[in-house]
């Protein structure tokens, strides 16, 4: 049996950059450190952090007053901080720059008037951070069924979840600029999200099976088995 290492691979920048907030916390304040929500959606690394003294938590109220905290990568709403500010914690925000020029966007485009438009995964992280940050409608990204209705040329910007699938999402754009012509799309799927969904397409057409290890609830890790599937290979994501 062959077995093909898709590349590039691996964590990106933004992982790797939050891992290294919190193993610096830990280094430098001490245990224990509070973490909103998993840093990153992978469990051994979520286990390796706790076991060195990361504690996760998915509401700023069950940190203790006075607290170190880690915001995880996925970004966080506006609320998040005024709660930790409530509560007296230092906060550390390890969110992915890439996310945080989503959220400078949504923000531009809501000062200059234009209804914003999310395309993204309802439910995920980045998406509860994203749509914090002003008033905007969420879209799947594989269905544009729940368009909102406005009129043909209202002024619209589009903006998208860093992690979705490329091609999914080229078609909401399609059919959100389809109803909305003069809308303003900004692509925001990240580099390394898209270099990797095209590594799997190639490899796709050299092999029988495509295995992804990595988290079930990681929007990447879903999305490369989904491009594994559409290129008509089995795909299975596996964790561990």
């Amino acid at each position: 049996m062959e077995v093909i290492l898709s590349a590039p691979r691996g964590f990106c920048a933004g992982v790797v950059r939050a891992i290294e907030v919190v193993e610096i916390c830990l280094e430098r304040y001490g245990a224990p450190v509070y973490v909103k929500h998993q840093i990153v959606h992978n469990p051994y690394v979520v286990t390796e952090l706790e076991r060195k003294g990361a504690i996760t938590v998915e509401s700023v109220k069950e940190i203790p007053p006075g607290s170190m905290v880690v915001f995880s990568a996925h970004g966080s709403a506006p609320e998040d901080f005024e709660q930790a500010k409530n509560r007296n914690l230092r906060v550390i925000d390890a969110v992915c720059p890439l996310v945080t020029r989503v959220h400078n966007e949504a923000k531009k485009y809501h000062r200059e008037g234009k209804k914003v438009l999310l395309v993204g995964h309802k439910g995920h992280q980045e998406v509860i951070g994203t749509m914090g940050q002003v008033e905007m409608t969420l879209i799947g990204d594989d269905s544009v069924s729940d368009l909102p209705d406005w009129d043909a040329d209202t002024e619209v910007a589009v903006l998208t979840q860093t992690t979705l699938s490329v091609g999914d999402t080229a078609e909401s754009i399609g059919a959100i600029t389809d109803r909305f012509p003069k809308a303003l799309v900004r692509n925001d799927i990240c580099y390394a999200t898209t270099n990797r969904q095209s590594a799997v397409m190639e490899m796709a057409g050299l092999v029988d099976l495509v295995l992804v290890i990595g988290a079930v609830n990681s929007s990447n890790c879903n999305r490369l088995r989904e491009v594994a599937e559409d290129q008509g290979v089995p795909s299975y994501l596996i964790n561990g």
